[in-house]
């Protein structure tokens, strides 16, 4: 705890009244600057109070504005923007159960029927949930129509808290990047979707992948790790079926 310390020593409680008088003067003077100042105060006050209100209606405005806009457009907007995104949906899993799907993601991706499809969610209803899902599909859809190029761009941009999502946008990338021929970049895609979360389904997907492509690079000692670890961690997987004739196709390379 703090403690006050007095300074010097204790003084004489008997004081001269010549003492008193100046004592007298300072605390008037005192009082005089104190008067002086709250007078200036108020009249600064009077002066710009029309600024001071100003200021304080454009705060309130600004605050009541943001809660209206959030309210009565945000919201509804994004309401909006999820029926629009229904339909162009329909599109694309009408094309994913279908043999000439082509055309199906064409029409997810660009509208039919007086709907949107997923580039127009995208450009009209920027910053909401549809408009990020939207960006996701749209990527999918262009790597299944093999425009690679596109199905990066679009994949790239997308973002979510989603760690499914994540890591199949990323693999989906890697994927892209195979069939363009960028083994190094698919390489590192794949092992970034593996890393992105620890599951049965994404995780030997993409050390599965990481491993067939990495043998092509000439890594043949993270290839085996990848192909190890999926026997080991994940032996009920579709990829763990496999493992076996790769791990022993790299250790005779290896040799």
């Amino acid at each position: 705890m703090a403690t006050y310390k007095k300074r010097g020593s204790k003084k004489s409680i008997s004081t001269s009244k010549e003492s008193e008088v100046p004592q007298e003067s300072t605390t008037a003077e005192v009082f005089e600057t104190l008067d002086t100042t709250a007078s200036k105060t108020e009249e600064w006050v009077v002066k710009y109070q029309n600024i001071i209100l100003t200021t304080i209606g454009v705060i309130a405005v600004g605050v009541l504005g943001y809660l209206g806009y959030n309210n009565f457009i945000v919201k509804p907007k994004a309401q909006e923007a999820i029926s629009e995104l229904n339909q162009a949906q329909y599109y694309f899993e009408l094309a994913v159960n279908s043999v000439n799907s082509d055309s199906l993601y064409r029409r997810a991706l660009n509208g039919g029927e007086g709907k949107y499809g997923f580039l127009d969610i995208i450009e009209n209803y920027k910053g909401t949930p549809a408009s990020k899902l939207a960006t996701y599909s749209a990527g999918m859809a262009y790597l299944n129509i093999k425009d690679y190029e596109n199905a990066i761009v679009y994949l790239d941009q997308f973002t979510s808290e989603d760690v499914l999502l994540g890591a199949l946008s990323k693999g989906a990338i890697g994927d892209a990047f195979a069939q363009l021929g960028q083994l190094e970049e698919a390489y590192d895609y794949y092992v970034e979707a593996s890393k992105i979360n620890n599951n049965r389904y994404s995780t030997p997907k993409y050390l599965y992948k990481a491993a067939m492509i990495g043998t092509e690079l000439g890594k043949n000692s993270q290839a085996l790790s990848f192909l190890k670890r999926i026997e080991k961690e994940f032996p009920e997987a579709q990829e763990a079926r496999l493992v076996e004739v790769q791990i022993a196709k790299i250790e005779t390379l290896m040799q």
